[in-house]
């Protein structure tokens, strides 16, 4: 009973965010969020997403509310059935137009790679997107939007991956454990051995002198930049 019970409130969560998708009225809608705004080093993940409706993913919700574990098994789910395009934007970009910036580029991208053009883009929050979809900004849009839950998904587990694939190219900085955030070891780990190719300059700049960061040293001895 209790395996039912707790099944009956997963699809009931999923019908009221596929309800709160189908209120707003299109007819082919997608979800767009990021994951990686804030951390000091990787890309900003961006995914668009195209959920069908008749074979509900049950557990789906905010990534931010999921364990890793969870995140990593609905994302398989997720890509079996969805139409859907994650466009990763890299340090360098992040650091020539700023982070907001480089979240709108990559969100326009991603709706553009979509296989099907949708109606109607809802969007976590970011506004004035470059995009001939309308967009719908609305806060906390992976929290309430079928959709936009399973894009947060998406990219959320897409950036954790090669996040850990930098830990084991630059292992001195815990991406596998921090995912670039700004953890103390984190930033502990920047003042001891400096920056490496994946570090956000415009972010990691009042923990060390960026002017003194040589990325082409770095990438000669695939050593980060130790002082």
């Amino acid at each position: 009973m209790a395996g039912s019970a707790t099944r009956e409130t997963a699809l009931q969560k999923a019908e009221r965010m596929m309800e709160f998708d189908k209120r707003l009225g299109a007819r082919l809608l997608c979800g767009v969020d990021e994951a990686g705004r804030g951390p000091l080093a990787g890309p900003v993940s961006v995914c668009a997403c195209v959920m069908p409706y008749d074979i509900p993913v049950l557990g789906i919700d905010d990534s931010k509310k999921l364990s890793e574990a969870k995140r990593e098994l609905l994302y398989e789910k997720i890509i079996e059935v969805a139409d859907y395009c994650v466009v990763l934007i890299d340090r360098e970009t992040i650091d020539g137009i700023n982070i907001l910036e480089a979240t709108k580029a990559g969100m326009a991208r991603a709706i553009a790679g979509l296989k099907v053009k949708p109606d109607l883009a809802v969007v976590d929050a970011v506004k004035g997107i470059d995009t001939d979809v309308a967009c719908e900004p609305i806060i906390k849009a992976d929290a309430k939007s079928y959709c936009t839950a399973a894009a947060s998904i998406i990219a959320k587990v897409t950036r954790d991956r090669l996040m850990r694939e930098l830990d084991i190219k630059y292992p001195q900085y815990g991406f596998a454990t921090n995912k670039g955030y700004g953890t103390k070891a984190h930033i502990d780990a920047i003042k001891a051995y400096g920056a490496c190719p994946e570090h956000r300059l415009t972010f990691i700049k009042n923990f060390i002198d960026v002017t003194k960061v040589n990325f082409d040293e770095v990438a000669a001895t695939g050593k980060a930049d130790v002082r």
